[in-house]
């Protein structure tokens, strides 16, 4: 790392984000958290360098299982038993080789040589640099399985997902829809945000063309009027409109949720699982007010600061519960339940690159029994007559389709 010397010094991108995979490595924190927090940590880079930053640290996280598989394609020494740092290293090499065309294959190499040697591994340049200048003479032509024969592997390495999650879903969707799922989630997915109730078209207008003047690619939803999808973006916290409570980032999907309740005014609402609190923040702006519960300090607080943000404290009252428990003196007092069960979260890979790395098969199945927890826990606060609406963020039958359909043949759904 830079010594700090007192004065602004120029950062080495790639050091950050070898320092970046090596960390989530050690500690298996989310990409998405982490890479954040470094973003939020190098605040003082320019755009382009942070942008950088962010285009490989992911890169590598998305498409470890095709970085892994064509390193092992050339190298002597498999993956799994090179130093951490050499593979962290070499993933990198190989991700802005094969996927960053604004980067010269030499540059990409005499980096990661460069960097080899200012770690410590000067025995190991040799290896860095034969490898990597390898796939560079192989690069356009490098063979992937074959798809006659082993469909599956040729899947899960092209798309680079686990090779179970790509047997799961051709057997829910078959084979092309699988396909058009998995080239889907490896799309550049822009983040979503959602204007606040109280903000004026002009208002709006204006926002938007602040951001655009900064060289943010601002698109309308043509789901919900009040969606927009930002594009070039680093961080939301700096732009216009973020300290008043303009605006929040939330998917679109989770805004249809909502919308699809049909909150009235009057509604009395209860979000069971609420953190980061998206939901319960758009129900407040329609619904009388709204218990939003979820099972730690930590997740409460989340929703309360963005609730402060957003200027809509008054509406709603956060409290800690688990909702897998039963609270009788809540039971039918609920137009609406919001139950946002916690879930595999495939459906969001697009976002958390590397959620397809902790998701078991047997994990699935914990996962199943904590959702029927937590319906069975949490169904009552519903008064005869409303709504309950389950959701998740998944692509699996069993806690989507199936799960509905339990609920409805267990409860008066």
């Amino acid at each position: 790392m830079i010594k700090d010397t007192g004065m602004i010094m120029a950062e080495n991108t790639r050091e950050i984000v070898l320092d970046t995979l090596l960390e989530m490595e050690r500690s298996r924190i989310y990409s998405n958290q982490m890479i954040k927090a470094v973003l939020d940590k190098y605040d003082y880079l320019e755009g382009q360098e942070k942008r950088f930053i962010k285009r490989l640290a992911e890169g590598c996280v998305e498409r470890k299982i095709e970085l892994d598989y064509v390193l092992n394609l050339y190298s002597s020494v498999p993956v799994s038993r090179m130093k951490p740092l050499i593979r962290c290293l070499l993933r990198m090499g190989v991700y802005q080789i094969l996927y960053m065309d604004g980067v010269p294959d030499s540059a990409a190499c005499n980096e990661a040589v460069k960097l080899a040697g200012q770690r410590k591994f000067t025995n190991l340049k040799g290896f860095v640099n034969g490898l990597l200048r390898r796939v560079v003479s192989q690069k356009g032509q490098i063979p992937l399985p074959d798809a006659a024969t082993e469909p599956l592997q040729y899947l899960a390495v092209k798309y680079s997902m686990p090779e179970w999650i790509v047997q799961m879903w051709v057997t829910e969707y078959g084979w092309e829809q699988t396909q058009e799922l998995l080239k889907h989630l490896l799309a550049i997915h822009p983040v979503t945000i959602r204007f606040a109730q109280w903000v004026t078209d002009e208002e709006r207008k204006e926002y938007i063309g602040v951001w655009q003047q900064r060289g943010i690619r601002v698109t309308r939803s043509k789901a919900l009027d009040y969606a927009y999808y930002l594009e070039g973006v680093e961080g939301v916290a700096g732009l216009k409109g973020y300290e008043e409570g303009a605006f929040l980032v939330q998917d679109v999907s989770s805004m249809l949720c909502v919308e699809a309740a049909q909150l009235k005014e009057g509604d009395q609402v209860m979000d069971v699982c609420a953190a980061p609190g998206g939901k319960a923040l758009l129900a407040a702006q329609k619904a009388a007010h709204v218990l939003a519960r979820d099972v730690s300090w930590q997740k409460v607080e989340r929703i309360r600061e963005n609730a402060r943000r957003m200027g809509l404290e008054e509406k709603l009252t956060l409290e800690v519960w688990d909702a897998a428990q039963t609270e009788e003196s809540r039971i039918e007092s609920a137009d609406v339940v919001f139950m946002d069960v916690p879930c595999s979260g495939l459906g969001v890979l697009g976002k958390k690159r590397d959620i397809k790395y902790h998701v078991t098969p047997e994990s699935l199945e914990s996962l199943i029994k904590l959702q029927r927890q937590i319906v069975e826990g949490s169904w009552r606060y519903v008064k005869p007559g409303g709504v309950l609406m389950y959701s998740t963020c998944t692509i699996n039958r069993q806690e989507n389709e199936e799960m509905c359909s339990w609920i409805s043949g267990h409860f008066p759904f």
